[in-house]
C-alpha cells in the first residue's frame, strides 16, 4: 500500500513559499520538497520493516507541522517569482574609455564571474555559465536550470548559485547540485569556505549550511537586501542595507557590526580586510579584526562592484554609470574610465587584467597595466575584439546519473572507492580505500546517492571540518 502526505507553508510579504511531500511505499520513504510550483528535490530512504518506514514518515511529517506546514492541495497555490536584481545603468561620465582587449556577449545580464590560472567563468541570468581562456576563446558552456546569481571558488572547486535555490558544483565535466538551500531562501549572494556554504538573501538573513547540505544556523541581520557575504576561517562577513556584520563561523555569534555609507551592494575580501561597495558612492575597507573603517574610496555614483589586486595594493570599483575606477591603497583615486559596455555587476583582477561582467550581459577584459591606462587617458585604446561562439561548443547540463565502470582498474590511476551507507535515516558516503579515515563522511552529490552503491572517484581531499571532498569525475562501480 502506498500513502502520500502533501504539506505547504506559504507566508505573506515574501516569506516562505514551499511544499513538503512524504510518500510511503512498503519499506521505502520518499520525501519531495522545494519551492511551490517547482518540481523540487527528492530523497529516498529504505527501512528494514514497513512499520519503521511508517514511523520515520510520521516523524518527518510531525516536524514540518510543528514548523507551520499544513495539508494542502497541490497546484492551488501558484509559484512565487524569484527576485531579479533591478539595476540602472547610465552612460559613463568618464572623459576617456577603458582599454578593452576583448568582449564576449553572453546574451543576458551577467552577475557571476570567477578567474583562475587557466579560465574565466561568467554566469548570466539565462542560466548559462561559459568558460573562456585568458585570450577570450570560449571553451565550454554549462546549462543550468535557472538564472545564475553568482560564481564563487573554494580552492579547486567552482560553484554557481542559482535562482532555483540550488548551488551547482562546476568542478567536474558535468555539473552536480551540491547544495539545496531551504526553499524560502531567495539567494542574493553566497560564499563557500572549506565546504561550508554561507548564503545572503533578500530579507537580509544569513544562512549557513554544512558539507552534508544540512542547515547549521541562520541569523536575521539589522537590514535587508544582503548583497554581500564573504567568509574565512575566523568569521562570516555579511553586508546588507544597514552595514556589515561579522559573525563567528561556529554558531553565528555576532563579533562586530559597522554601519556603512549607504546600503551594501557588493563585497570583496583580502586576508585582513573586507571591502564594502555602497549605494552612497563609496567603497569602505573594514578591518576583519574589529570592523574599523581603515580607508574610503570615493566614486561618483553608487558602487555596483569592487575588487582588489593581491594584498589590496590597488582597489577597483565600478559604478551605476558604466565607469570603472582604480585607487591606491590609501584611497587616492588614480583613474576613472568608461567601460563602454554598461555597468559592471561583478569584477575580478588578475595579472594586470581587470575582468568585468556587465548589465548588457558582456564579459569584458580590460588591460589594467600602467602603460595601457596611460595611453587610454590620452585617448588611445586598442580595437576591442568581439568573441564569437564556436559552432560545436561543448555544453554540459546538471547530472543526476554517472557513468559506470566494472572494475577499479578501468578508472584513472590513484582513484578511490567510496560507498553509500544508511545512517539514521540519511544516506552518507564513506571511504573504502586504504589510507583514509573510515569514519569521515565524503561530501557527495545527493542526487546520485543510493544506499549500498559503490563509486570510484578520481581523488579525495581532506577538509578542516573532518570530512573529504571529491575532486574530479565520479563513476559508479558495478
Amino acid at each position: 500500500m502506498t500513502t502520500k502526505t502533501y504539506l505547504e507553508l506559504s507566508q505573506d510579504g515574501g516569506g516562505a513559499h514551499k511544499f513538503y511531500e512524504v510518500t510511503v511505499a512498503d519499506l521505502v520513504v520518499s520525501v519531495r520538497y522545494g519551492r511551490i510550483g517547482s518540481p523540487g528535490q527528492t530523497q529516498t530512504s529504505t527501512f528494514p520493516t514497513a512499520e519503521k518506514a511508517r514511523a520515520a514518515a510520521a516523524r518527518k511529517i510531525g516536524e514540518k507541522v510543528r514548523k507551520g506546514y499544513a495539508p494542502a492541495v497541490q497546484g492551488q497555490r501558484a509559484a512565487r517569482a524569484v527576485t531579479r536584481r533591478e539595476v540602472v545603468s547610465a552612460p559613463s561620465t568618464a572623459r576617456a574609455a577603458a582599454p578593452v582587449l576583448w568582449r564576449f556577449r553572453t546574451g543576458s545580464a551577467a552577475f557571476g564571474i570567477h578567474v583562475d590560472d587557466r579560465h574565466v567563468y561568467v554566469g548570466n541570468q539565462a542560466g548559462s555559465v561559459y568558460t573562456l581562456d585568458h585570450t577570450g576563446e570560449v571553451r565550454a558552456r554549462f546549462s543550468l536550470p535557472d538564472g545564475v546569481k553568482c560564481l564563487v571558488a573554494d580552492d579547486f572547486w567552482i560553484y554557481a548559485g542559482c535562482d532555483d535555490g540550488r548551488v551547482y558544483d562546476l568542478s567536474s565535466k558535468l555539473p552536480f547540485a551540491a547544495y539545496d538551500i531551504a526553499s524560502d531562501v531567495d539567494i542574493f549572494w553566497l560564499d563557500i569556505h572549506e565546504g561550508v556554504l554561507d548564503v545572503a538573501d533578500r530579507s537580509g538573513r544569513l544562512t549557513v549550511i554544512d558539507h552534508e547540505d544540512e542547515h547549521q544556523w541562520s541569523r536575521n541581520s539589522r537590514g535587508e537586501h544582503a548583497w554581500m557575504v564573504r567568509a574565512d576561517g575566523d568569521a562570516v562577513y555579511h553586508g546588507h542595507s544597514k552595514g556589515v556584520t561579522a559573525y563567528a563561523p561556529d554558531g553565528g555569534g555576532e563579533l562586530w557590526h559597522t554601519a556603512t555609507a549607504g546600503g551594501v551592494l557588493f563585497g570583496w575580501q583580502e586576508d585582513t580586510a573586507v571591502y564594502a561597495g555602497t549605494a552612497h558612492r563609496k567603497v569602505q575597507r573594514l578591518a576583519k579584526k574589529d570592523g574599523r573603517v581603515e580607508a574610503v574610496y570615493a566614486c561618483d555614483s553608487p558602487v555596483y562592484s569592487c575588487a582588489t589586486s593581491p594584498g589590496g595594493r590597488f582597489v577597483f570599483a565600478a559604478d551605476s554609470a558604466s565607469s570603472v575606477y582604480c585607487f591606491a591603497e590609501d584611497g587616492t583615486r588614480l583613474w576613472k574610465l568608461g567601460t563602454g559596455n554598461g555597468s559592471a555587476l561583478s569584477m575580478q583582477y588578475r595579472e594586470e587584467r581587470l575582468y568585468l561582467v556587465t548589465t548588457d550581459g558582456s564579459l569584458v577584459c580590460v588591460d589594467a597595466s600602467e602603460a595601457a591606462i596611460s595611453a587610454a587617458q590620452e585617448g588611445t585604446v586598442p580595437v576591442t575584439r568581439d568573441i564569437k561562439l564556436a559552432a560545436a561548443l561543448p555544453t554540459y547540463e546538471p547530472a543526476t546519473t554517472v557513468s559506470a565502470v566494472t572494475a577499479v582498474s578501468a578508472a584513472p590511476a590513484g582513484s578511490v572507492i567510496v560507498e553509500c551507507v544508511q545512517e539514521g535515516g540519511r544516506t552518507r558516503v564513506h571511504v573504502l580505500s586504504e589510507g583514509y579515515e573510515p569514519s569521515w563522511n565524503v561530501q557527495f552529490p545527493r542526487a546520485i546517492r543510493e544506499a549500498g552503491a559503490r563509486y570510484v572517484v578520481d581523488a579525495l581531499h581532506p577538509a578542516s571540518g573532518g570530512f573529504y571532498r571529491v575532486r574530479g569525475d565520479i563513476r559508479r562501480l558495478l
